[in-house]
């Protein structure tokens, strides 16, 4: 009977054995595996970066490809400039090798042939802003002909929502749409005097937002620091007729540029007469064959 209990329990232990031996095995395959793995992403690691390194290289070498081109070409400008030839594309080894100091020789000359060429662009810069292109805007005097000024048609007008003392109109002056003007008037012309009325309109101004509202023209007025009064073309105008200065031709510029400050230096040149009409260097507005232009009341005031 005893026997017997220990054969069971011996056959019951190598069973255990086995299982134990069995499962070794497969931990050791799973160890083996696991090893495979990491050595294969250990290889592609380092192959990554050696293509990632190579990528950068090629892109440094490039680059240093490109620089090299371009300081070659300097090179041969200024050798071309300075009355010299080459036979080739750079210097021969030979050359520099034939006497003792030549490259110190050659690194000065490079040095005082980049000085120079340096203060030949410098020149050049400064000679082309101290003279302007010919055909150009700037080649002739700025007067009162570079203004593209109009008759115009206020058609309606109304309080800025968000300005007390700026009126938003709708102006004709003569093109296909009316244009948005922004004028300060507010204290100066009341509501039911800016409707359907006609004016002089600077229409070249590069258009300016005002408190959130685009304007796209000025409304030119006899001005003084009490009174302001809107100038008014002769009978018979109509809305896009050129206002002409005798003496002053020319065509208007098609905008002005702010940073030229060309408004601001023909500004001060405008006024009425004695007689309130608007001038320009006693030259009246004019609109051919129709007359010229006024102010209301106000003689002898500034116009702006």
């Amino acid at each position: 009977m005893f026997l017997a209990r220990f054969l069971v329990k011996m056959a019951a232990n190598n069973a255990v054995l086995n299982r134990l031996e069995q499962k070794g095995a497969e931990a050791d395959q799973v160890i083996e595996y696991l090893k495979q793995q990491v050595a294969l992403l250990k290889e592609k690691a380092i192959l990554q970066a050696s293509l990632r390194e190579e990528k950068k290289l090629r892109v440094e070498n490039a680059k240093l490809k490109k620089e090299i081109e371009g300081l070659k070409q300097e090179l041969i400008q200024a050798e071309i400039r300075n009355g010299a030839s080459f036979s080739d594309d750079v210097p021969q080894p030979t050359a520099v090798a034939s006497s003792p100091g030549s490259k110190d020789q050659i690194k000065c000359e490079d040095e005082e042939k980049k000085k120079k060429e340096k203060a030949e662009k410098k020149a050049e810069k400064k000679e082309k802003k101290q003279q302007p292109a010919a055909g150009s805007s700037d080649a002739k005097p700025v007067d009162v002909s570079y203004l593209d000024l109009r008759v115009g048609c206020i058609i309606s007008a109304e309080k800025h929502p968000d300005a007390d003392s700026l009126y938003v109109e709708e102006v004709d002056v003569g093109e296909a749409s009316p244009r948005t003007v922004v004028s300060g008037l507010v204290k100066h012309v009341p509501l039911d005097q800016m409707q359907n009325r006609m004016a002089i309109l600077l229409c070249n101004l590069k258009p300016a937002k005002m408190r959130g509202v685009v304007s796209q023209a000025m409304v030119m007025c006899a001005s003084s620091p009490e009174k302001v009064e809107i100038l008014a073309p002769p009978p018979g105008a109509v809305p896009g007729d050129r206002i002409t200065f005798e003496g002053f031709p020319g065509d208007p510029e098609k905008e002005l540029n702010p940073k030229k400050k060309i408004w601001e230096q023909i500004q001060p040149d405008l006024h009425t007469n004695d007689q309130c009409v608007a001038t320009y260097k006693g030259v009246p507005f004019e609109v051919k064959g129709k007359g010229v232009c006024r102010a209301e009341t106000m003689a002898n005031s500034g116009i702006k």
